[in-house]
């Protein structure tokens, strides 16, 4: 619902806020498809027809089309080169629920994941210039149940460090923090659903996975950034201005 985002998400869900003129969740599929991940499913809850109504009538409004009205109705899209567009994702949409805690999302989403299949999970608000390919190979070679991308947070206040007779040494305004936060970008195999439980949030069971020691963390020390505020919509929208480190695709 992104209430601390209330300025955009009145009217629309959190990861429909635009980027640039684009929906932040399509730039988090944009990276996830620059390695070759094209699959998607969307766990729908807070005004979910928006994200469909985007999807579905996306071409429409962002492509140049020719339209045949005799006979049969003929579309062909074309971007502003009048060459096809092409963007290729396949999406399923999943309706689950308005208040749903996110871990019991993905618990409904099982059903539409493939058997045996390694599965990967994130938030609809972060954007990074992550290498999905070697997430997923360190997820591997670890050969754990789950693996979370640990990555380092901007201090929302200047940090002061000072001598003991009270003289400022350092004032640094809103620092990358040396801890890791859960960034997201996280991969797991269907064992999880074992220790994932109705009415969890995923951090329930990613604590469930530490004492069995089937949690992983990949250190990501490049770009990392979330929606959280008004004030990170606009920061995020002046990153894309000046040139995105996330947008890792051509």
């Amino acid at each position: 619902m992104g209430t601390r985002l209330r300025e955009e998400t009145e009217f629309k869900p959190k990861p429909m806020v635009e980027i640039g003129g684009k929906p932040v969740l399509w730039h988090i599929m944009k990276i996830y498809a620059h390695f070759g991940y094209r699959e998607f499913i969307l766990a729908l809850g807070y005004k979910g027809d928006y994200i469909k109504d985007y999807f579905l009538k996306q071409k429409y409004y962002e492509a140049d089309f020719e339209l045949h009205t005799g006979g049969e109705r003929d579309i062909r899209f074309l971007n502003n080169n009048g060459e096809t567009l092409k963007e290729d994702f396949h999406i399923t949409f999943a309706e689950t629920g308005l208040e749903t805690p996110h871990g019991e999302r993905v618990l409904m989403l099982q059903k539409y994941l493939k058997a045996n299949d390694l599965f990967m999970v994130t938030y609809g608000d972060g954007v990074a210039d992550i290498d999905i390919g070697k997430l997923v190979a360190f997820h591997k070679e670890k050969g754990k149940i789950a693996t979370i991308t640990g990555v380092h947070p901007h201090s929302k206040w200047g940090l002061v460090n000072a001598t003991e007779q009270g003289m400022v040494t350092v004032l640094d305004q809103k620092p990358k923090l040396y801890d890791y936060v859960n960034g997201g970008f996280m991969v797991f195999d269907q064992r999880f659903f074992e220790f994932l439980k109705p009415g969890d949030m995923i951090e329930d069971a990613l604590v469930r996975l530490v004492p069995e020691q089937q949690l992983a963390m990949y250190k990501h020390e490049g770009f990392w950034y979330a929606m959280d505020t008004y004030k990170d919509f606009l920061t995020l929208n002046e990153f894309w201005e000046k040139g995105p480190k996330w947008k890792i695709w051509q």
